[in-house]
């Protein structure tokens, strides 16, 4: 049984952080359960471009307001506490925070660390130093 806080993740190697946003990994890979769960936030007018080649991702917006485009076909979906979006075709995609975004995200496969992911889809599962020796 896995039982964690956010509040005690907040400033370890499980909370990550770039220009707009921050992501508490709540579940990681090495917890060897199949996925990740993270919890989110978007900071109020930011505009991010996502694509996980890699990754099948479910999120659930908990808290804000804001929008999502789908890059492909130009698509836009509004955005509100009870949305859920499902990216299961590996889409490119933009989220747009008109306030601050609060959400709680599911990746398949898991995400394993602090890995970033860049524009082009390039999220690489990095190896974790116990599984390391493993290897």
């Amino acid at each position: 049984m896995i039982v964690r806080t956010t509040e005690a993740i907040t400033g370890t190697e499980r909370d990550v952080a770039g220009p707009g946003w921050r992501s508490k990994r709540i579940v990681l890979g090495g917890d060897k359960v199949g996925f990740s769960f993270h919890e989110t936030t978007i900071e109020a007018g930011t505009v991010h471009k996502f694509h996980y080649q890699n990754h099948v991702e479910a999120v659930w917006l908990v808290e804000g307001e804001g929008s999502l485009l789908d890059l492909d076909n130009e698509t836009e979906y509004p955005l509100g506490p009870g949305s859920m979006y499902l990216l299961d075709g590996h889409e490119r995609h933009q989220v747009t925070a008109r306030t601050q975004l609060r959400m709680l995200c599911v990746f398949n496969p898991p995400v394993t660390g602090r890995e970033v992911h860049d524009e082009n889809g390039v999220y690489p599962l990095i190896i974790e130093e116990e599984d390391a020796a493993s290897v």
